[in-house]
């Protein structure tokens, strides 16, 4: 027998590219394994409760399609996105930041918008300025195609002007990152103010912004935040992401960029390159709910379902944080964000939470760097307050029993 013949000691594996080196799992691929483990309540993944989808118009909206429009609807489409969805985008985004359809561009959810966005403006070696702490996705896809991720010191309004103008000096970053309304991971929301400020630092150094805003609709309180992207000068230097995931369906994944000038065109190259449409089926359900149902409503109903599962779980996790720990109290959005304090690490303590029936997201892998590990990341938005109770009730116990 040659030795082209001879069977292998050892099982074949396929070469790996040096991006995806020791990725073999990723934070989100845990997140979802943790939410659907027996026994467990968890709290890791925000994920919307689907008692609360909009069930009867989503399904009139996709009969309506396949009956009236299912030809075209089963064929390819067009990388920019479909006609009848991009008018309903520039609609929506039109209410706080002039729009029409020629300046949207869909992808499937904001995250693969985060790949395209990566994909058509990012280089090896590249800075990418990021919030300190930041989605975790994100910075994922932005290291995929060799950036290196910066962190901005942040406070309780999100990024701090000066820091991040001192970052752009040192660091000359190719774009700035955010998420202004109730951020992901911390649900911090950057006040009237803060966000034009922001702005001013982002135009007198000619950096580009990526505005990432798939909570904002989520609010608690009846008031609603403008995109940065609609202050004076700031629609032609921004790219905006906005998501139906979390307002109407998470598994529909239909999203969208809002952009200005000549990267419309690279953004409808890149996202060719990396999946050349998203589902026209969907585009046309998506076009067609906007078109027939109340959106709106349906998003209030949610939001306040939301803000009472906030309230339960602020109320539970109160009196279970050690002295010294803070906890955000987010007015909209899906998350709370706990700080347990210096000696606690959250990592650490996550099998024993799991072991006790409940599982959150430990805080250091939203850090581009220097991570605080005693954070981390409770959606409150899946269970009800008598769970929420029961389970923080649960953690407060596996807290005490890890003491500085």
């Amino acid at each position: 027998m040659s030795g082209m013949d001879r069977p292998s000691s050892t099982p074949f594996r396929f070469p790996v590219a040096a991006r995806y080196a020791g990725m073999e799992s990723s934070p989100l691929k845990d997140i979802f394994a943790l939410a659907a483990k027996e026994g467990v309540t968890s709290f890791a993944g925000g994920i919307p409760d689907r008692e609360l989808f909009d069930l009867g118009p989503v399904q009139e909206a996709y009969d309506w399609v396949l009956t009236h429009r299912g030809h075209r609807a089963l064929q390819y489409g067009v990388s920019e996105g479909e006609a009848e969805l991009r008018e309903q985008a520039a609609r929506r985004i039109s209410r706080t930041l002039p729009t029409d359809a020629s300046q949207i561009r869909v992808t499937s959810g904001s995250q693969e918008g985060l790949f395209v966005v990566a994909e058509a403006l990012l280089e090896p070696g590249d800075v990418v300025l990021v919030e300190s702490p930041t989605y975790l996705a994100a910075v994922q896809a932005f290291a995929v195609h060799g950036a290196r991720m910066v962190g901005v010191d942040t406070d309780e309004e999100g990024v701090i002007p000066e820091a991040l103008e001192e970052a752009i000096r040192t660091h000359h970053p190719r774009m700035v990152y955010l998420i202004p309304t109730f951020q992901n991971p911390t649900g911090r929301t950057m006040g009237v103010l803060r966000r034009r400020q922001v702005a001013e630092v982002l135009q007198r150094s000619d950096v580009p912004l990526i505005e990432d805003d798939p909570y904002g609709e989520l609010s608690f309180t009846g008031s609603t935040w403008a995109p940065i992207a609609s202050l004076p000068g700031m629609g032609e230097r921004t790219l905006l992401l906005n998501s139906m995931s979390k307002l109407m369906s998470p598994g529909v994944r239909i999203g969208w960029i809002r952009a200005e000038g000549p990267i419309l065109d690279t953004l409808a190259v890149a996202k060719a390159a990396i999946s050349m449409q998203s589902s026209v089926v969907d585009q046309l359900t998506v076009a067609r709910y906007l078109e027939t149902a109340d959106l709106d409503a349906h998003v209030r109903t949610v939001a306040e379902v939301y803000r009472e599962r906030r309230d339960a779980m602020a109320r539970a996790i109160a009196p279970i944080l050690p002295e010294g720990a803070h906890v955000t109290h987010p007015d909209g959005g899906m998350f709370l964000w706990a700080a347990l304090g210096e000696g606690y690490d959250a990592q650490t303590m996550l099998a024993d939470a799991v072991e006790a029936g409940v599982a959150y997201l430990p805080g250091w892998s939203f850090f581009a760097e220097h991570a605080d590990r005693s954070t981390m990341r409770l959606s409150f938005v899946t269970h009800s307050p008598a769970v929420i109770e029961e389970a923080i009730a649960s953690l407060g116990e596996v807290i005490a029993r890890h003491p500085r």
